[in-house]
């Protein structure tokens, strides 16, 4: 069961990695499941994660008739799925996870990211633009 803010739910979880290869060969085991990989994050279009071993993936249900968003970790080998009732919530899960991985050098990320994550600019935040 996954619970979010306002409701509980079964959603499918990313699925687990029985490969003995690496996040690589993990990205079509997602992708096969219908989940879609988070290549790049900000409006600029910074690395998410660090390939093979951190990967973010996300997905979109319908369940009882409302939309439900995914967000699945994929960590050397470990897996978490997170949903969310609006995609304003699962955006902010990423932006969260991104601020962690650029402040702490783990993913490249823009250079002049601030400790604290409610300071991160609006760029920083949600998918690439065009």
């Amino acid at each position: 069961m996954k619970t979010t803010a306002q409701t509980t739910f079964t959603g499918p979880d990313l699925p687990f990695d029985d490969r003995s290869g690496d996040g690589y060969d993990y990205l079509d085991t997602a992708e096969n499941a219908g989940w879609t990989v988070i290549a790049q994050w900000g409006a600029e279009g910074y690395d998410f994660g660090a390939w093979p071993y951190v990967i973010g993936f996300a997905r979109q249900i319908n369940k009882g008739g409302k939309r439900h968003f995914g967000y699945g970790l994929y960590v050397e080998g470990d897996t978490t799925t997170k949903y969310f009732d609006t995609l304003e919530a699962c955006k902010e899960a990423i932006d969260r996870d991104a601020h962690w991985f650029w402040k702490t050098g783990q993913s490249d990320g823009p250079n002049d990211v601030p400790e604290k994550f409610e300071d991160l600019p609006a760029k920083y935040r949600g998918l690439p633009t065009d």
